[in-house]
């Protein structure tokens, strides 16, 4: 009995040093917040429709040159999009989008020229209609591992990525099914005027995006 007292306690000593393998599992979001987030991130989707994105410039030289605001081009829109996706996770991400595209094709003048059902023949609703497949992989890659700033805006830009691939086949779509509606513009200039201008100023939303998705989730603990 004494022997094998011994060989146990030295059994679990050994066991002791062994490296402690760290838990790799994604982050997890709550039902409830999945709910919360897809009511937030509608509401955010509509009002940033109208809301102008910019930048000042930096800090440090507000006491000497004053605050300048210089605009991106772009509003805010894509950057709730993302941010849904970076916060409540695929679930909400997917379900803000439905919800929004829903009422705006269906008596709602929340999309940026009006809305209802005639929408469709609008260049920019390929854009749109991206929102829901963007919001749901950004929210997807958002929640696969630990947050990490990183991974958050690798998460926002694949979302974005997304977005922008469904707004071309749109506008090609539109081109060979309906030549009469993009008849004032050429297939190139509608290209440059959707996707090509606006991605600079989107690129930087996205870096906002990932860092006040990053603190948040640190604050909220998840």
């Amino acid at each position: 009995m004494k022997l094998q007292f011994l060989v146990n306690i030295k059994r679990d000593h050994k066991q002791s040093k062994l490296p402690i393998t760290p838990d790799k599992s994604g982050a997890k979001v709550s039902g409830t917040n999945e709910f919360l987030w897809a009511i937030i991130g509608l509401l955010l989707t509509v009002f940033s429709t109208f809301v102008q994105a910019f930048v000042t410039n930096p800090p440090w030289h507000w006491e000497q040159q004053g605050v300048d605001f210089i605009p991106l081009g772009v509003t805010f829109q894509v950057g709730a999009v993302l941010f849904t996706g970076c916060m409540g996770g695929k679930n909400a991400g997917i379900s803000s989008q439905l919800a929004y595209v829903f009422l705006g094709l269906f008596g709602w003048p929340i999309f940026a020229q009006g809305g209802g059902l005639d929408y469709w023949q609008e260049p920019s609703f390929g854009y749109i209609l991206g929102f829901i497949p963007g919001a749901w992989l950004c929210g997807l890659m958002a929640f696969r591992n630990r947050t990490k700033l990183e991974h958050l805006a690798f998460s926002a830009i694949s979302g974005l990525v997304v977005v922008h691939l469904c707004g071309l086949i749109y506008l090609l779509g539109l081109s060979y099914f309906s030549t009469n509606i993009v008849s004032a513009n050429s297939l190139p200039s509608l290209i440059m005027n959707y996707s090509a201008n606006p991605l600079p100023g989107q690129l930087v939303i996205v870096c906002v995006v990932a860092v006040v998705s990053f603190v948040m989730r640190k604050i909220l603990f998840y």
